[in-house]
């Protein structure tokens, strides 16, 4: 891990720590762990403002390429639950790939539990689209 932990800025943070916790996971056993598990991975993340962010972090919006185990290169976007849109790769953070890549950085390798088994996950890129200015919370 390029930073020795997950970063995330402060305010995202506290938006993903309330949606985890309203959402209650998931329905589906498999993706509950995975969110288990990023929630397990916030308690030791750093939190930083956002003038402190690093520009190559997996953020709200952020495009990301990865290389999966079997060689293939895809190109997402992880995004708020209500953005998402599997016809445009906008993934939400709430699924097993988003909460994989959350708070990583380019050149973080990433090893999780998908529902379909572990595998592990390259990032190769990180570009930043806007950040979400929707999360309206009280720090």
């Amino acid at each position: 891990m390029k930073y020795g932990s997950l970063i995330l800025e402060k305010k995202e943070f506290v938006y993903l720590k309330r949606i985890l916790n309203i959402s209650g996971y998931a329905e589906d056993h498999l993706t509950q762990r995975c969110l288990a598990k990023l929630s397990e991975e916030l308690k030791t993340a750093n939190i930083v403002d956002e003038d402190k962010m690093p520009y190559d972090i997996v953020r709200f919006n952020s495009k990301v390429t990865v290389v999966l185990n079997n060689g293939i290169q895809e190109t997402l976007q992880v995004v708020i639950p209500m953005d998402r849109d599997i016809k445009t790769n906008k993934i939400s953070v709430l699924t097993p790939m988003g909460s994989a890549l959350f708070g990583y950085s380019k050149g973080d390798t990433v090893l999780w539990d998908f529902p379909s088994g572990k595998q592990q996950i390259k990032i190769t890129d990180v570009q930043q689209e806007e950040t979400y200015k929707g999360i309206d919370v009280a720090i």
